[in-house]
C-alpha cells in the first residue's frame, strides 16, 4: 500500500532486540539439491516472507522476531521500506540479514522523493542522491537484494500533458535508477516492478506504458488484499470485475506478459470481516490448497498489520486465523529452498 511509505520507514531503534534475544521459532531444512540463482529464483517452491507488525512502531528486529515468534516459523524474505534520502539497508536490516543462525534475504521497497516528479528524476535532478546511495551500498552490503522503485504507481499517474507523472514518466524514472545505479557499481540489486494488481487501474489506457523494460526489470511483482469481493487465493491472485470484462486477472496476464519471469506477491493480506469471522482462517487455508497451481509465483510476502489503511491484516487475529497462517508458513512448499548465506 502506497500510505505504508510514509510511516515504515527508519525502522530501526536503540530498543530493538539483539539477535541472541530473537525468539525461538520451528524451522525446516530446505533441500540441499534446491538452490537459488544469480536473480534469487528458488528453484523449488517459493521463498515466504512479510512485511512484519508493519504501523504499529516496533523497530524492525523487534517487529521481524515477534511476527516470526506469532507464527512458529522464520521468513525468508524480509520487506521494509524506505523514503528521500535514506540510505539502506540500516545496521538493523543489515543484522537480520546476516543472521548466522538463519540468514533473511530483504526486499527493499524505496520511494526516491515526494518532491521531485517522475520526469525531473529521469531528468538527473536526484543523482546525488542515487551515486550517494550506490557509494553506500558499495561499502556496505554486498550481497543480493530484492529493490523495488516507487511500488504501486498507478494511484500516482497524472495523465495530463506536462504533469511529469504520466505512465511513461514512471518508466523513465525506474529505468533511470537503475541504470544510475548499476554505473555506480551496484551489480546485486534484484530489481522488482511491483503493481497493484488491481483491475481498475489495469483498464486504464496507459496502464502499459508503466513498464520500464527487460533489462532493469527482473522480477515483476503485484499487492493484492482480500476486500469484501475476494473469497480465496483464486480471487487474490487473479481479480477481476465485470466492469473490465477485458481484464483476465493479474497473474494471467503476468503469465501471457512476462512469461520468462518469476512474479512475487510483494504485499497480501486479508482483512477483518465482522460478519464472518472465520474468514482468515479459510482464506489461509485456501493458500495452502490452491498455491501450486500458480508455479510462476516465487515469492509469497505478507503485510502483517493491526492498523492497516483499511483494516486489520494480523494474520493472528483469532485462533483459528492464527493455526492456519501458521500451518501455510510451514509447509514444506515454502521450506524447500534455503536461504543463501552471505
Amino acid at each position: 500500500m502506497a500510505a505504508v511509505l510514509a510511516a515504515c520507514s527508519g525502522a530501526e531503534g536503540s530498543n530493538a532486540l539483539p539477535p541472541a534475544e530473537a525468539p525461538a521459532v520451528k524451522e525446516v531444512a530446505g533441500s540441499p539439491a534446491c538452490t537459488a540463482t544469480s536473480r534469487l529464483i528458488p528453484s523449488c517452491g517459493a521463498w515466504w516472507g512479510m512485511a512484519p507488525e508493519v504501523f504499529t512502531g516496533a523497530p524492525v528486529e523487534q517487529a521481524l522476531h515477534g511476527a516470526e515468534s506469532r507464527m512458529g516459523a522464520a521468513a525468508d524474505v524480509l520487506h521494509v521500506y524506505h523514503r528521500g534520502s535514506e540510505l539502506f539497508p540500516t545496521a538493523a536490516e543489515v543484522r537480520l540479514a546476516r543472521d548466522p543462525a538463519r540468514p533473511r534475504l530483504l526486499m527493499i521497497n524505496w520511494k526516491p522523493s515526494f518532491d521531485h516528479t517522475w520526469a525531473e528524476i529521469a531528468r538527473g535532478a536526484l543523482d546525488a542522491r542515487i551515486d550517494r546511495l550506490a557509494a553506500y551500498l558499495r561499502r556496505t552490503f554486498p550481497e543480493r537484494f530484492f529493490l523495488t522503485l516507487h511500488h504501486e504507481p498507478e494511484n500516482d499517474v497524472d495523465s495530463s500533458s506536462g504533469s511529469g507523472m504520466q505512465a511513461t514518466d514512471y518508466a523513465a524514472m525506474f529505468r533511470h535508477v537503475v541504470l544510475r545505479l548499476r554505473a555506480g557499481g551496484v551489480k546485486n540489486a534484484v530489481v522488482v516492478m511491483t503493481y497493484m494488481g488491481a483491475p481498475n487501474w489495469a483498464a486504464k489506457s496507459w496502464f502499459e506504458d508503466l513498464y520500464p523494460g527487460d533489462d532493469v526489470v527482473d522480477w515483476v511483482a503485484m499487492d493484492p488484499y482480500a476486500d469484501d469481493r475476494v473469497h480465496d487465493f483464486e480471487g487474490l491472485v487473479n481479480k477481476t470485475r465485470k466492469e473490465y470484462p477485458e481484464w483476465p486477472g493479474f497473474y494471467r496476464w503476468m503469465q501471457a506478459r512476462f512469461p520468462g519471469k518469476p512474479v512475487m506477491v510483494a504485499e497480501w493480506g486479508v482483512f477483518e470481516r465482522p460478519h464472518d469471522r472465520s474468514f482468515k482462517r479459510k482464506f489461509f487455508e485456501s493458500v495452502l490448497k490452491q498455491i501450486k497451481r500458480y508455479p510462476q509465483i516465487k515469492a509469497l510476502l505478507y503485510f502483517d498489520s493491526p492498523q492497516a489503511p483499511r483494516g486489520d491484516t494480523s494474520f493472528d487475529s483469532d485462533t483459528g486465523a492464527d493455526k492456519a497462517f501458521s500451518e501455510l508458513a510451514r509447509d514444506p512448499y515454502f521450506r524447500s529452498t534455503p536461504v543463501p548465506r552471505p
